[in-house]
Order: structure tokens, then sequence, then C-alpha cells
């Protein structure tokens, strides 16, 4: 077997793989979108025609769906809740699973909460969002206003409640990574690797390859587990935290509070058969906490790796810790 590929996640340690390793025969190629780095392990022939393909599907996901661009059809759905709006096939589809995935998890998932993202300061792309911010003068409120969302089937209309406005760019941006994969199916690309800040998913095996090995991170060690099918998503603070007052935030917010999610997890890796499932879960399993997110993830038959804030970890009984290859941080 060749050199395997190293195919990273993001990592959540100071230091980070500044490059991907390739199999011969393909190519790396990355791109900003959705407010995240997307990179693609692509075979050298189908490079421009697939790397295309990707960003235009990013490019169209991200200008429907983003809460950062006023003039997102989201945007403006936030903008007339209370009132019935026409949307088109792509949101109604993602509002349908988010709604599925709130219904599921019994409301953990919860895509009703910008505006306790907006209380909490993070009003705007986080790379603008100031490390050190002014006290909010608010107290959180808890969410579960998904309930009272309206969905209009036959004329594929959305009626928010009034007062409350979607935030969908976790489930979305895995969505986006299967759709994505779907795409190169589409191209007649066999083998293929779609990474979305941490949302990642392969399809087939590079020539001579038995698996992607892909770099798992944790507080202070990472550790290369081999991926053969399917996806994995990680949920995590290690970015996006910053200070309001005197009370760190990060953007994991727990539903039944309406704050910051204080669960004592770092971080959750979750493997499922799709990038939408294994994120919804690595988030579900962040706000539960160690034992009742690992239990979580054990009920619906998820492999997961649980990180805890202190760097000692835990895994669901699925999660091949025979496989983990172990290393420190830099």
């Amino acid at each position: 077997m060749d050199r395997p590929v190293q195919a990273k996640l993001p990592y959540q340690g100071q230091a980070s793989p500044k490059r991907y390793i390739v199999p011969v025969g393909m190519s790396h190629y990355e791109f900003r979108a959705m407010g995240t780095t997307i990179s693609l392990i692509l075979p050298n022939a189908y490079l421009h025609v697939g790397a295309e393909a990707v960003r235009q599907l990013f490019a169209q996901w991200e200008y429907t769906l983003s809460r950062f661009l006023p003039e997102s059809e989201l945007s403006q759905l936030n903008q007339h809740a209370g009132t019935p709006v026409k949307v088109s096939d792509l949101l109604f589809r993602v509002l349908q699973a988010a709604l599925a995935a709130a219904e599921e998890t019994e409301g953990l998932f919860d895509p009703t909460l910008l505006t306790q993202l907006v209380q909490i300061g993070y009003d705007r792309t986080f790379d603008e969002v100031p490390t050190v911010a002014p006290a909010s003068k608010q107290a959180p409120l808890p969410g579960g206003a998904w309930r009272d969302i309206q969905l209009n089937y036959r004329k594929k209309s959305v009626t928010l409640p009034p007062g409350v406005g979607v935030e969908v760019g976790g489930i979305a941006k895995g969505m986006a990574v299967d759709a994505a994969l779907t795409q190169m199916r589409l191209l007649g690309i066999q083998a293929a690797l779609v990474n979305a800040g941490g949302d990642l998913a392969v399809l087939g095996l590079p020539v001579g390859y038995e698996n992607w090995p892909l770099a798992i991170p944790g507080r202070e060690e990472s550790w290369v587990m081999p991926l053969r099918t399917g996806a994995i998503a990680t949920s995590g603070v290690a970015r996006r935290h910053w200070q309001q007052g005197e009370v760190t935030r990060h953007h994991l917010i727990d539903p039944r509070s309406g704050d910051s999610a204080q669960s004592g997890l770092w971080s959750v890796t979750v493997s499922a058969n799709s990038c939408q499932q294994a994120e919804v879960a690595a988030k579900v399993a962040f706000l539960l906490g160690v034992e009742q997110g690992r239990a979580f993830l054990e009920q619906h038959g998820l492999a997961g790796l649980l990180v805890k804030q202190d760097g000692t970890w835990t895994s669901t009984a699925s999660w091949p810790v025979d496989l983990m290859i172990g290393r420190k941080e830099q």
C-alpha cells in the first residue's frame, strides 16, 4: 500500500497541520465558503470540474442560507417572522431536516436560537467577533420555538413565530458536504474527500488504499484514525470562543438554558453514514455532556470520541480505540 492520505480535521490544540498529504494521482484544493475552509481531495483528472462543481454548490448554499448576508433567503425569512414566506426548495429542505432533527432529539438540536446567539455576541461572522466584548444586559432565554414553525408543503412556504429567527449553519454545512459527494458521483468521480471545517465525508477509496486515515482532534493530542466510508463531524469549543464581560462564551448554545453549554466537554467527534447525521449527533452529545452524551450516541448506534475539558477522553463501545494512533500537539 502507498503512503496513506493524511486528511486533516480542524485540530483543537494550538498547532494544526499546514498541508494535506495526498495519494499519487490525486490533488488537494481548498477555498472559503460558509464561514470556513472547504478542502477537497480529488483525482487529478477531475480536479477542475470537481472543484468548480463544489465551489458553485457551496456558493449557492451560502447565498441561500447564511444569516450573515442580509440579502440571503434565510435572512429575508427571518425578517418576515410572523407571516408566511414562500421559499426555495433548498431552504425548505434544510428547514425540514432541521425540524426533524429537533423532533428526534427532543429539542436538544434547536434551529431557533438566533436571538440567543446574538445576545452572547455572535452577531457577525466569527472572524469579526471581538475577542473581548461588553457584558450582555439581557438574561438568556431558553429555546423551543422550533415547535411553532409552520411548513406548508403544498405552497412551499414557511411561517416563523413572531420574533423568532432561524440559524441553520451547522446542519446546513453537513448537508452541503453530503450534497457535494452526490455531485461527485454524478460527475463519475469514484474517490474523493470533502472537508468543511471538520464536517467531512469520503467517497470510495484512492487506488491502492484500504482507508482514508484522518486526523482526529483532541485538546492536548490528536489521533490518526482510518475511515473507509461515510462521514465524521466534530463539535467543540477550541476556536469559536470569546469573552463577554466576565463570562467566557462559545457558539454551542444549550436550548435548555439559552446560554453557551457548560457540559465539561472540549469536543465530540462522531462517525456516521452521512455528514448531516454526524454533525447533529456531535452537537447533541456535546450539549449532553460526557455520560449522557455517550449514552445518546450508544442509543443511536453511533461511534463517538468525547474529549473532556481537562484533555482526557472517553468513547462509545463502537469507537475503534485499538486503531487510534496518538501524537502530542506541539
